[in-house]
C-alpha cells in the first residue's frame, strides 16, 4: 500500500515533516527529552555527533555513547505531541520514504523517555528517579487508535475507575506497561511504580489556582489506588502515549523520570537540573550494559 503524501509528509531535504530527521540519521537507541535545551546536555555525554536537526520545539542530535548510536530528541510538553513524535519516528524506521510503502522487514526502536515529574506518594522524596512501570492516560490520545483494547490493562482501567469515581465528561483513562527488558535494567537503580500522564499541568494534576476543579479529590484517590501490590507513584505529561504507540508499533519503550517536587508534602529541589543530569548519565550506562 502506498501512503500519500498527504498523509505522510517528507521535506524537500527528505526528512520527515515535523522532526526533519532523514531516515539514514535515527539510530536505533531514542532518548526522549521534553524540553529542546535538554538534548544538548544529554548530547555533551557523546563522544561523537553526526547529526543536528531542530524544528520547532523538535530539536535532535545523533551521536555515539560508549561505540553505541543514539538519537537524542526533544518532544515538548504533552501528549499531542507524542502521537507526532511516535508516528514520524516509526515513519522513519518503518517506511521506505522513495516508494513511500511499509516495509517488509520491520525495524524495532528501543525507546527510553527521561523526564521529571511530581511525586503522589508522601515517602518519595524530590531527587528520587522513579520508572514507570505502568503508564495510566489521562490524555485521551491512544483511543484514537484501532488495537487499543489488545495492548492495555482492562481489569486495572475497570478497577480504577470505579475507585476513583471518574467523571463522564472525560476521557477514559488507559493502563499500558513499560517495555519488560527496559524494566529489568533499571530495577536497582530507581523507584518503580504506577505514573499517570496528565492531559495538563493545572486541573489535569489537581492544581488550582483561579478555576475550580471537576474532580476536587483526585490526588487523594490517586494516592490510596492500588493494583496488584502497586500504587501510583508520581504524575507527568508523555509516558503513556509514548508506552501505547511502541506496543502497537512493535518498539519498546518506557518512561524514567526524576522528582522534582512532592504534592503530597508540598515540597521541591530547587537544584533539580543536577539531578536529572545524574540520572541521564545512568541512563546511559544502563542502556549501553543492556546491548
Amino acid at each position: 500500500m502506498r501512503i500519500e503524501s498527504s498523509e505522510l509528509i517528507i521535506n524537500s531535504d527528505n526528512s520527515v515533516f515535523h522532526l526533519h530527521i532523514r531516515p539514514e540519521q535515527l539510530a536505533d537507541n531514542v532518548i526522549l527529552v521534553g524540553d529542546p535545551s535538554r538534548v544538548r546536555m544529554v548530547a555533551s555525554f557523546f563522544g561523537k555527533c553526526e547529526a543536528e536537526n531542530a524544528s520547532r520545539e523538535f530539536h535532535s542530535v545523533t551521536g555515539y555513547y560508549k561505540g553505541v548510536r543514539f538519537t537524542v530528541l526533544s518532544t515538548g510538553i504533552g501528549s499531542d505531541n507524542i502521537d507526532i513524535v511516535m508516528n514520524e519516528l516509526d515513519a522513519l524506521a518503518n517506511i521506505d520514504f522513495k516508494t513511500r510503502e511499509i516495509k517488509e522487514e520491520k525495524r524495532s526502536l528501543r525507546i527510553l523517555r527521561l523526564g521529571t515529574c511530581g511525586a503522589l506518594q508522601p515517602d518519595i522524596k524530590p531527587g528520587t528517579p522513579v520508572f514507570s512501570l505502568v503508564s495510566i492516560g489521562f490524555d485521551g490520545v491512544l483511543n484514537w487508535y484501532a488495537g487499543r483494547d489488545m495492548i492495555t490493562m482492562a481489569d486495572a482501567e475497570a478497577a480504577f475507575l470505579k475507585h476513583i469515581e471518574w467523571e463522564r465528561h472525560l476521557q477514559i483513562p488507559y493502563f499500558v506497561k513499560a517495555d519488560e527488558g527496559l524494566a529489568s535494567l533499571f530495577e536497582n537503580d530507581t523507584l518503580a511504580g504506577m505514573t499517570i500522564s496528565a492531559a495538563g499541568f493545572y486541573a489535569p494534576q489537581g492544581r488550582v489556582l483561579r478555576l475550580g476543579l471537576a474532580m476536587p479529590d483526585l490526588l487523594d484517590k490517586c494516592e490510596s489506588f492500588r493494583y496488584e501490590g502497586y500504587r501510583i507513584a508520581n504524575f507527568e505529561m508523555e509516558g503513556a502515549a509514548l508506552a501505547g504507540f511502541a506496543r502497537l508499533m512493535g518498539h519498546r519503550a518506557a518512561t524514567l523520570c526524576c522528582t522534582i517536587a512532592n504534592r503530597y508534602n508540598h515540597d521541591a529541589l530547587p537544584d533539580y537540573k543536577t539531578r536529572v543530569k545524574e540520572m541521564v548519565e545512568m541512563a546511559l550506562g544502563r542502556l549501553v550494559a543492556g546491548q
